[in-house]
């Protein structure tokens, strides 16, 4: 008989490193990775190419009955397609990013991805990450972390990503979206930032990659040891 799967949900706002620790968490630990801001970055990215404004309700949702958004997984990791099209590199754009926050706050589009997401965790053990994993799409996850760190500090990653595939882009920039993420993601009606009462909260506010990874490895190892 196979063992039940265990899930976790790793929470926490733009920029804290979410994606790449679950993503080197998952590898090590022999899980699936699930990253769900993928999901609503390809929305974002559809509502650019249709010219909607990706916050207008109104015009968004009239795209959802016509799209399909997949995440597929193989050796070499998550691949994102938007209506059959393989869009995992044309998602990680910084205008895309700006696209993903906005849309992400009409209901109808979260509404729309919760059981995409939900599925993963039917069939395997996983990492997910997001926005709101631990409160609405795992609520009964085996283990929840908020993963956070100051908001200079996760500009600062930020920008030395974006700086290698996007030239112009500054310090400055990046700041000012990562706070104006900030405050859209915490005050949206539908499904808001916010730590899930039983979360174990982290602040990885200085740390190197390896020191916040290796916190994540332990609390998840501690947590399988307690229930296996």
């Amino acid at each position: 008989m196979r063992k039940p799967t265990f899930s976790v949900a790793i929470d926490g706002p733009s920029g804290a490193g979410k994606s790449t620790l679950a993503r080197q968490a998952s590898r090590e630990l022999g899980f699936l990775y699930v990253d769900t801001g993928a999901l609503y970055r390809a929305l974002g990215l559809l509502a650019i190419r249709q010219g909607v404004p990706p916050g207008d309700a109104s015009g968004v949702k009239p795209l959802l009955s016509q799209t399909e958004v997949a995440l597929t997984h193989n050796k070499n990791g998550q691949k994102v397609f938007l209506n059959g099209e393989d869009v995992t590199g044309a998602i990680r754009e910084h205008a895309v990013s700006r696209a993903a926050s906005d849309i992400s706050a009409i209901p109808a589009v979260r509404a729309f991805l919760l059981q995409t997401q939900r599925d993963f965790a039917h069939s395997h053990d996983i990492i997910m990450d997001g926005r709101d994993i631990g409160t609405v799409v795992l609520p009964e996850a085996d283990l929840k972390i908020f993963l956070t760190a100051t908001p200079e500090d996760r500009a600062r990653r930020r920008y030395e990503e974006l700086r290698l595939r996007e030239a112009g882009i500054s310090y400055e920039t990046v700041l000012t979206d990562i706070k104006i993420r900030d405050r859209n993601d915490t005050s949206r009606a539908a499904a808001p930032l916010k730590p899930a009462a039983d979360a174990i909260t982290l602040d990885t506010t200085g740390n190197t990659f390896a020191q916040s990874l290796q916190m994540i490895l332990d609390i998840v190892k501690g947590k399988l040891c307690s229930i296996r």
